[in-house]
């Protein structure tokens, strides 16, 4: 079967390094796997590989869409069968890289992702009633359809929300009874990147504090100035939607920057759901205590076999 190299873990924790360091090594290209750096424009508060890194390696899915487009699971899925099946074609070894669990899981699992198609009237109607600050009663809707879905979905993801309770609308199966999975598409060895919570929490505070030295108010500025809304769902994202009301006077600069390093800790526990520490498919690494050594060896060993 046809070799995928999958590097995983919480927001912060090294990924693109390490994948960047792989890829060199043994003639790879990196497909990216985070949900929110396939936007345009949108560089410094997704943590998007420099200029520079982007081009000593070959990337893959990165400012594809515009961030008022629509994108979905379904959408991603297909690019990223056809990112990995060409460069394999090309006799080189690709690397998943990124923190988003369902584009992660959905690619390396094969998922069957629901069919159904945009009932656009009653996903405005929702998406009304969620801009009217109802949001939270679009999410307990979805607990009482179908829990298992609701479990999986971040409740404020109110594009997730509606999408699943519009699958569950239309259909006769619940959004979750419809994610089947097909057999492996691939040979994957996957690398979960980890460390302690107290370690991860001052990394992505200090990492916060460098984009905002970097101009993260002034991209968000700039996004503004091209016509996005601040309510789009891409503009929802931990970074754009506090300095977005800062900007719109809601709160202060300081209160903004608190805000996004606590939602990023929120994100990353919610990140740990995706990918657990016991799941025997994972081979962690605590980047406190491991070295690359010991991870070149694992993939070395899992190529020559």
């Amino acid at each position: 079967m046809n070799k995928l190299i999958a590097i995983i873990g919480p927001t912060g924790i090294g990924k693109t390094s390490l994948a960047l360091d792989l890829a060199k090594k043994y003639r790879g290209e990196i497909v990216n796997a985070d949900s929110r750096q396939v936007y345009r424009y949108m560089d410094i508060g997704t943590a998007k590989p420099s200029p520079a890194e982007l081009k000593s390696v070959p990337h893959h899915l990165i400012d594809i869409i515009n961030p008022d487009d629509d994108f979905s699971l379904a959408e991603y899925q297909k690019l990223a069968y056809q990112s990995i099946n060409d460069i394999q074609s090309r006799g080189k070894i690709p690397l998943l890289v990124g923190g988003s669990g369902q584009y992660i899981w959905a690619t390396i699992e094969g998922w069957v992702i629901p069919a159904v198609s945009p009932d656009m009237a009653f996903r405005r109607k929702l998406e009304q009633k969620a801009a009217e600050g109802k949001a939270d009663e679009l999410y307990r809707e979805l607990t009482l359809v179908d829990p298992v879905a609701a479990a999986k979905i971040d409740s404020r993801n109110v594009r997730r929300v509606i999408r699943a309770l519009e699958v569950n609308r239309q259909g006769k199966d619940t959004f979750s009874s419809l994610r089947r999975k097909q057999s492996p598409l691939f040979d994957v060895q996957i690398i979960g990147l980890t460390t302690s919570r107290k370690t991860l929490y001052a990394r992505v505070d200090a990492r916060v504090d460098v984009m905002f030295t970097a101009g993260f108010v002034d991209e968000v500025k700039g996004l503004i100035s091209r016509g996005y809304a601040l309510d789009l769902p891409a503009m929802s994202s931990i970074g754009y939607r506090e300095i977005g009301q800062y900007l719109n006077g809601k709160m202060t600069l300081e209160e903004a920057i608190y805000r996004i390093k606590v939602g990023t800790h929120r994100f990353i526990r919610q990140q740990y759901t995706w990918f657990r520490l016991e799941d025997e498919r994972i081979h962690w690494f605590d980047m406190e205590q491991s070295r690359f050594s010991e991870i070149e060896q694992l993939v070395a060993e899992w190529i020559k076999d």
